[in-house]
């Protein structure tokens, strides 16, 4: 999964950080790279806090999108392979 790419593909203009679909692939990235981070520091629970966070705020702006825009969303979750 290549972030860049895949932002490239959702952005609206050319500087586009804040449309929903941005923040939701940015947001995977950083749970990838927390993911990977967590699977060799098994007792940083600090981070573990945050990840849940991150998860929650991705799920709150999936939600969002899948009653605004639902073919934005299923194409989302699609290149994401991200579980409904």
């Amino acid at each position: 999964m290549n972030i860049d790419k895949l932002i490239e593909k959702y952005k609206e203009h050319k500087n586009d950080t804040g449309s929903v679909g941005v923040q939701i692939i940015l947001l995977t990235g950083q749970i990838a790279d927390l993911v990977k981070h967590l699977k060799e520091h098994k007792k940083d629970h600090d981070s573990r806090r945050g990840l849940l966070k991150m998860v929650n705020k991705r799920r709150k702006l999936l939600n969002y999108l899948s009653k605004i825009e639902p073919e934005k969303y299923q194409k989302i979750i699609a290149d994401l392979k991200l579980k409904k």
